[in-house]
């Protein structure tokens, strides 16, 4: 029994040595896949971006062009390896998948405390993006892959540096936060009370778990700011790379790479242009060169105060993320080399 779980053990790390062959190989067929995907939408008239309509037919064609360039890039990495001018198209093809991405967070978010997504298929191709952007970088980095005695770091904190800018992505959040709860608590701000912004909720399309915690004082939309931030300090510091105590059968185990990665990509791919754009407009609103919609609130001007507290949290909140996904990136890397310890 023993001899059979160490067999599976070797297989799994044979397998983990050699991703870099294959994962070229996955891409390929993403491409394809992803490109028929966009043909099928196309064809069917489904739309890919935006909500109940067709934004352009030419972003329909880009969907089917970009699975074609990393079908092309990927399949040439394959055959003749991980040269510059192929790993340059591969990124290349990753960028526009990112782009493709976004707003992938809204739809999870809209999933779990809405009715539904506008649009399945552009919630489809959001995810289907995402995959292929993580399969390209892989793709593109299959060149760095580390020698077969390499051994993964001890776990560490980020630099002091990273560490302010994750304090400034939380303090972001704490305009926010009040704002929310007030009105969860009975409040009234910017011109909204409690009762009105229920009353918006549910029009909207909000969910009865949304609608409960809203009646309970909970807003749904701090709670996962909560698990945000926590997601950003664990990045940053060594409990984010060994999972903890209070998980019997993980205590000690190291946490894969993954497993924060992909959530960090994927929200600061959203949250960051979402929040920086949004910070523009309002800086264009408060210095009067546009105006601001007022939608739901009684004033622009009310509108306006809300738009500053929503998209400063988001923007600097994303920007931070990506540092802090960036630094997990780069202090979790394996080394072919053993870790030289102080004395």
């Amino acid at each position: 029994m023993a001899d059979d779980g160490r067999t599976l053990k070797m297989l799994w790390r044979k397998g983990l040595h050699g991703w870099p062959r294959w994962v070229a190989s996955v891409s390929a067929l993403w491409g394809v896949a992803y490109a028929a995907f966009g043909l099928v939408c196309l064809l069917s008239g489904l739309p890919l971006y935006g909500g109940s309509g067709r934004v352009s037919p030419a972003l329909d064609w880009a969907n089917v062009g970009l699975g074609g360039l990393a079908a092309l890039a990927s399949g040439a990495v394959v055959r003749y390896g991980p040269r510059p001018v192929l790993r340059a198209l591969v990124w290349v093809a990753c960028g526009l998948a990112v782009v493709g991405a976004f707003s992938l967070l809204m739809d999870v978010i809209t999933l779990m405390f809405g009715e539904g997504v506008d649009s399945w298929a552009a919630a489809t191709n959001r995810l289907f993006a995402a995959v292929g952007a993580l399969l390209l970088m892989a793709t593109a980095r299959s060149h760095r892959q580390p020698s077969r005695g390499a051994i993964a770091p001890a776990s560490s904190c980020a630099t002091p540096r990273t560490q302010l800018v994750a304090c400034a992505g939380t303090v972001a959040f704490l305009p926010y936060a009040a704002m929310k709860l007030y009105w969860a608590w009975g409040g009234t701000f910017a011109g909204v009370s409690k009762d009105e912004m229920l009353a918006i909720s549910e029009r909207n399309g909000a969910s009865e778990i949304w609608l409960t915690l809203e009646s309970w004082g909970l807003d749904a939309t701090v709670l996962l700011a909560v698990l945000g931030v926590f997601l950003l300090w664990g990045l940053l510091r060594p409990w984010g790379q060994v999972f903890p105590r209070w998980l019997p059968l993980l205590h000690g185990r190291r946490v894969p790479r993954w497993l924060p990665l992909a959530p960090a990509l994927v929200g600061a791919a959203t949250l960051a242009p979402y929040g920086v754009l949004g910070l523009a407009y309002c800086v264009l609103a408060t210095a009067g060169v546009v105006t601001m919609r007022k939608g739901d609130f009684p004033t622009s001007g009310d509108a306006l105060l809300v738009g500053w507290a929503g998209m400063m949290a988001f923007a600097v909140y994303g920007v931070a993320l990506a540092v802090a996904a960036r630094s997990y990136w780069l202090r979790t890397r394996s080394s072919g080399q053993a870790p030289v310890y102080a004395k």
